[in-house]
């Protein structure tokens, strides 16, 4: 199924494929709902030791597929996502050994309680069942969504990117490593074995075999699946990520946590795209920023109040304060207060993640209840908005709907439940 050759083979069949990829993932999910811990700690724990194992195969593929990135054009944003390098591959080394620690939720009474009548009932986790992700150039994702799926006792079809298909394909080997290490099915875990875009459209059609999709990329991939897929997805939609500023900030931790919202990573979806500052704040604190986003080759654009406080701040265009740049440029609007702000990002925000800055105990409380994100932060960067920061191990994505998960989508998320009812001899009068 994973033969290379299909990478480009004109003759495959892909709703077949698509089809047995599948049927053997029902089959295996079945296996996997009354998997022991131990076996799927086992498969995780062995994962991790094949990738460090094979790191130098791992970074191999991956040079191969930033060689073809470069020749592409890819912006340095997705090239910084696309690229591994010894710290990254430990990290999802680690990653799987976190994973592993973590409490298995499956078969976990959530709530119980007794009836008057004597019947007892309990609310147990379950396993979602079988999960089809759909991702973009982040070759990681392999892993981290591998994992999860399997520690919530799901099986897993995972079709990456293009641009990271042989980095996937290697990390793939170390994931099936750990499941046969384990005892646990090969199919537990599969990846989609050709880059053409037919199969993303044929595994939306997987209705008898798939229970949910979800898709984690750019704003083209999340509306063709929505408008595609027959089966019910958690969205991970673009992070238009904003920081505001408050009055009562105190300047350093502005500056500091600033630079650090856009400038640690430009191109994961926590990066801040949008700057917001009080009025009464913004002459002195925004040269500061400039200066420490400048100095890291990050252009900043602005309204006409930025741009009058500091020369240096270039015009933004409309389109500017709905872009997720996933690059080094940022934007600025000076506001009024924190109701303004928190207008602003209902207008402008994918409801991601969005933070503020402040000293103000009625301000901090007024953009925590108003702001509709799936994640809001206090005196934080929102380069923390991850899976694995918030003690998850790691994650599939930051669902942005509210139905099921919201946030980081951890392995209690892969889960839903069911109700257990026990009776003694029970008739309904």
């Amino acid at each position: 199924m994973n033969d290379p050759a299909t990478n480009s083979n004109p003759d495959l069949d892909i709703p077949a494929l698509m089809q047995d990829m599948g049927a053997a993932a029902r089959a295996a999910a079945a296996e996997l709902a009354t998997a022991s811990s131990d076996a799927k700690n086992r498969a995780l724990r062995q994962a991790a030791r094949s990738i460090r194992d094979r790191t130098a195969d791992i970074l191999a593929a991956n040079a191969e597929d930033m060689t073809a990135g470069l020749a592409k054009g890819l912006t340095p944003a997705m090239l910084d996502r696309l690229e591994l390098n010894n710290e990254r591959v430990e990290a999802m080394a680690v990653g799987l050994e976190s994973i592993a620690d973590l409490a298995d939720p499956v078969g976990q009474v959530l709530a119980g309680w007794d009836r008057p009548n004597g019947l007892h009932i309990d609310r147990v986790c379950t396993p979602l069942g079988v999960i089809g992700v759909i991702y973009e150039s982040r070759p990681n994702v392999t892993a981290d969504a591998g994992s999860l799926c399997l520690k919530a006792g799901n099986a897993v079809i995972l079709r990456g990117g293009s641009e990271s298909f042989h980095s996937s394909r290697a990390i793939m080997n170390c994931l099936a490593d750990g499941l046969a290490a384990a005892g646990l099915p090969a199919a537990a875990i599969q990846l989609v074995p050709t880059t053409d875009r037919a199969a993303v459209g044929a595994l939306l059609t997987l209705t008898e075999y798939v229970d949910v999709i979800v898709p984690r990329g750019g704003k083209p991939l999340i509306e063709r699946i929505t408008a595609e897929s027959r089966i019910p997805m958690f969205k991970h939609l673009e992070g238009l990520c904003h920081t505001y500023i408050d009055a009562s900030a105190d300047l350093e931790m502005a500056r500091k946590i600033t630079l650090n919202a856009k400038m640690r990573r430009t191109g994961v979806c926590g990066s801040t795209e949008n700057l917001l500052v009080a009025r009464a704040l913004a002459a002195r604190v925004l040269p500061g920023i400039v200066d420490d986003l400048n100095a890291v080759g990050c252009e900043v654009r602005g309204d006409a109040s930025a741009q009058a406080i500091d020369a240096r701040i270039v015009p933004a265009s409309d389109a500017d304060w709905d872009t997720e740049y996933l690059d080094s440029i940022i934007s600025v609007a000076i506001v009024e207060d924190v109701d303004a702000a928190v207008a602003f990002i209902d207008e402008h925000g994918s409801q991601h993640t969005d933070a503020i800055i402040s000293e103000d105990p009625l301000a901090i409380t007024t953009f925590l209840n108003k702001v509709d994100s799936a994640i809001v932060m206090v005196n934080a960067s929102t380069q923390y908005a991850d899976g694995g920061e918030f003690g998850m191990g790691a994650e599939i994505g930051i669902s942005t709907g509210k139905l099921h998960a919201r946030g980081p989508v951890g392995v209690e998320q892969l889960t839903s439940f069911k109700y257990i009812v026990r009776g003694t001899g029970h008739c309904r009068p």
